[in-house]
């Protein structure tokens, strides 16, 4: 499937980055038109998570919610799929637990895990990192734009470019072919998340 809200800005909440906690960064990002949340929780029982996303989820009804990694997680709360890495539950085992109806999007840190993911049957691939980030401490090294470009002629499903990306060198991963940009330390360690979200937004515009 094909989903049109993957597309803009794509926001993942990091409560150990935020200013603000992850009700107060979502509902901004909610009143500012972002059409994908992403919620992470790395820490945590799996109660928490469960109350913690579940309220999430409520706050931003008409976006795509996503819960990374936890396809159990996903599942008890009605979210719309799941984002997973190479380490977690394979694309197609995922697909069999959550069905056809729900979006999953794979990390590719490479033209051919991006190959792999969409025979697989992902609705998009995270390519990443694109730039180096300290806000995954085992992303490794930036790949560049140029991995944009390979990926976006490799493959037909969206791409969503993530990995030390702010406003500075946003728009030249746009212009390489990313259909989704995120942009996390860049904007919930911002004081006013909604504005933030809005000057990444507004790249699009532009296109």
């Amino acid at each position: 499937m094909s989903d049109a809200r993957l597309q803009g800005y794509y926001f993942v909440s990091d409560a150990g980055l935020s200013l603000a906690g992850n009700a107060s960064d979502i509902a901004a990002a909610a009143v500012a038109g972002v059409t994908v949340l992403q919620y992470r929780a790395k820490e945590g029982t799996s109660r928490d998570c469960y109350e913690e996303a579940r309220a999430l989820r409520a706050l931003c009804p008409k976006a795509l919610f996503l819960v990374n990694d936890r396809v159990d997680l996903a599942l008890a709360v009605g979210a719309d799929g799941v984002h997973v890495g190479q380490d977690d539950l394979p694309c197609e085992v995922a697909r069999a637990l959550l069905g056809p109806g729900r979006v999953i999007g794979v990390t590719a840190h490479s033209v051919e895990e991006a190959h792999r993911a969409e025979r697989a049957g992902a609705d998009y691939v995270g390519v990443a990192p694109i730039f180096s980030t300290k806000t995954k401490a085992d992303a490794g090294p930036g790949r560049g734009v140029e991995l944009v470009r390979a990926v976006r002629a490799a493959v037909s499903i969206p791409i969503v470019a993530i990995g030390g990306i702010d406003l500075t060198n946003a728009a030249s991963v746009i212009a390489a072919g990313a259909d989704s940009i995120c942009a996390i330390s860049a904007v919930v360690r911002s004081p006013d998340v909604g504005a933030e979200i809005a000057k990444f937004q507004r790249l699009f515009s532009r296109r």
